[in-house]
């Protein structure tokens, strides 16, 4: 199955489950009338029309390229993350404001033993379905279904957090405890909603994902070659699940077409062993400069006009830089 194949299909399913974990939760709500249990039923809807953007997304990020969108369409996968953020933010600011209402005048609460083992019931599920999701997401580096799984995460533990309210509550008695749990759980979807907003902007305006560049580099300079002079002006992006690279490899001068593309094959066996299938690779090759036989190490070089003094090690920050890398 391919990648953006299984994405679509578990996304799909995610959709359809949320669905179903949101009637539990109304149930729950109208059986007993607490405020907690509301919010979390508001949390759930967001998670299904999420659910059910996301869906959309992937599958249009599945779509191959064409004419006009020569990059592919993985970039509607931000935006949906973008659009699932904002709602998530929305729904716990009007999960706020209901808390408040409610804590001002507090609403009895019938039933708390039959809504606390509904509530959890879905917790569990939630669970489940955000541990799939979240592991394949991951695995296939879609954001889509990372966002869907951060939510539905998120809704099993603020689900967790109300059940132990309701536990407390039901021992208690307490009828301020209810809207109080509600406000505090309202104020962490809120934050949750923000941050998945941030990266998917993030990844909408291309901003470098320096983990993913700290582990290129580590890569290829572990995998170094002999030809393999210098690498700088490299730049990744990701794309739904497809990694644009391109970058400068400096090459001793005197190889022909066919050697130095070659090298440029080796390179991309290595970066595709680690990083998968969904890769393009764009490599502009330089022929080395007289300064760069300082840091050049190759054997048996029969034009070396300087002894080599120092290995440059590639890091985040030296192959990041437009310059060829040469000693002071």
């Amino acid at each position: 199955m391919q990648i953006e194949q299984q994405n679509f299909w578990v996304q799909k399913r995610v959709a359809l489950l949320s669905s179903g974990i949101l009637v539990f939760k109304f149930w729950a709500y109208f059986a007993t009338h607490s405020v907690s249990i509301l919010t979390d039923a508001l949390e759930s809807i967001v998670n299904v029309t999420a659910g059910f953007i996301g869906l959309y997304s992937l599958y249009v990020a599945a779509q191959p390229k064409d004419k006009e969108h020569p990059y592919g369409h993985g970039k509607a996968e931000f935006i949906s993350a973008a659009i699932e953020g904002t709602l998530i933010a929305l729904a716990g600011a009007t999960i706020l404001y209901q808390s408040i209402q409610h804590l001002i005048e507090p609403t009895p609460v019938h039933q708390l033993d039959l809504g606390i083992v509904l509530v959890a019931a879905t917790a569990l599920m939630n669970i489940g379905l955000s541990t799939y999701c979240l592991r394949v997401g991951k695995k296939n580096h879609s954001l889509a279904l990372i966002a869907s799984g951060q939510h539905l995460r998120t809704d099993a533990f603020s689900t967790l957090g109300i059940v132990a309210g309701l536990i407390l509550l039901y021992f208690t008695g307490w009828p301020w405890l209810d809207p109080v749990l509600a406000i505090g759980f309202g104020i962490y979807i809120v934050y949750t909603g923000y941050g998945i907003v941030r990266h998917s902007v993030g990844g909408i305006m291309d901003e470098a994902d320096h983990v993913l560049l700290d582990q290129f580099v580590t890569l290829l300079d572990r995998e170094r070659q002999p030809n393999w002079i210098d690498l700088h002006n490299l730049r990744v992006i990701r794309y739904g699940t497809r990694l644009h690279v391109d970058c400068h490899l400096t090459l001793p001068w005197f190889l022909n077409v066919h050697e130095a593309h070659r090298e440029v094959d080796a390179l991309s066996e290595k970066i595709r062993k680690e990083f998968g299938e969904s890769i393009e690779l764009f490599v502009h090759t330089d022929g080395c400069m007289p300064f760069s036989c300082k840091i050049c190490d190759r054997a048996n070089c029969q034009v070396r006009q300087y002894p080599f003094q120092q290995r440059v090690g590639w890091t985040a920050e030296n192959v990041l830089s437009d310059a060829k890398h040469q000693l002071t």
